[in-house]
C-alpha cells in the first residue's frame, strides 16, 4: 500500500520559517514528480511548487522567492522550505507524488493527507 506522510507544519509568526517533509512509503517501482499543493478554506487546491526526478524544478509565482523544494530520491522524501512566511501562507498543504508500480506501468498520483499551516502573530 502506497502511503505519503507528511509534517512539519504548525503555527508560525509572520516572517517565520517552516520546513515540510512527505516520506513515501510501499510498493512501488519508481516516483516521478513530487509536489506540494495548499488549499485554503473555501478554495481549490493550487500547486505550490514541484520536482522532477532528475531534480527539475518548478514555483508558484507567490512561492517564487521565499519557498525552495528539494528531495533526497535515496529516502523517497520530498521537503518544502518556506521562508518568509505570510498570513495569506495559511493553508493545508498537501503533498503529491506520481508514482509507477512497474518498469512500464503509467505513473499514477497519490495525495498525503495534509498538513496545516498557520501564519499568525
Amino acid at each position: 500500500q502506497v502511503q505519503l506522510v507528511e509534517s512539519g507544519g504548525g503555527l508560525v509568526q509572520p516572517g517565520g520559517s517552516l520546513r515540510l517533509s512527505c516520506a513515501a512509503s510501499g510498493g512501488f517501482f519508481s516516483i516521478n514528480t513530487m509536489g506540494w499543493y495548499l488549499q485554503a478554506p473555501g478554495k481549490q487546491r493550487i500547486l505550490v511548487a514541484s520536482i522532477t526526478s532528475d531534480g527539475s524544478t518548478n514555483y508558484a509565482d507567490s512561492a517564487k522567492g521565499r519557498f525552495t523544494i528539494s528531495r533526497d530520491n535515496a529516502k523517497n522524501t520530498v521537503y518544502l522550505q518556506m521562508n518568509s512566511l505570510k498570513p495569506e501562507d495559511t493553508a493545508v498543504y498537501y503533498c503529491n507524488a506520481e508514482f509507477r508500480m512497474g518498469l512500464f506501468a503509467s505513473p499514477r498520483p497519490y495525495w498525503g493527507q495534509g498538513t496545516q499551516v498557520t501564519v499568525s502573530s
